[in-house]
């Protein structure tokens, strides 16, 4: 085979090493979005029960409504995920906050 026209592969790996300013920022970018998925949850949901089913076929009825079900939790659930990864993000950077402080005063003693 011909492996010129192969990119050369570096070995140089950048250890990036977490820092609470960089924990409170993802945090806050997390919770932004958590936030902005709940409100489009509340608009959804609210959308979908000012506009009802109009139909007299049961089967049209409960496939609309599982895709109903489906679309609010899809969206409650990446709501829900956005939300846990913003309080352990901040969990996060007060937990290296304080290292770096018990740190710096074990440093002067």
């Amino acid at each position: 085979m011909n492996d010129q026209n192969l990119t050369p592969q570096t070995d140089a790996k950048e250890s990036v090493t977490a820092s609470p300013l960089r924990c409170f920022t993802g945090a806050v970018i997390s919770g932004v979005m958590g936030f902005a998925a709940y409100s489009l949850m509340i608009a959804i949901a609210t959308n979908f029960a000012s506009k009802p089913i109009h139909s007299i076929n049961p089967l049209v009825v409960k496939i609309s409504s599982a895709v109903r079900t489906l679309v609010v939790g899809v969206v409650a659930l990446g709501s829900g995920i956005f939300g846990i990864v913003a309080i352990g993000l901040l969990a996060l950077g007060v937990q290296l906050l304080v290292q770096q402080l018990t740190k710096q005063k074990s440093s002067e003693n």
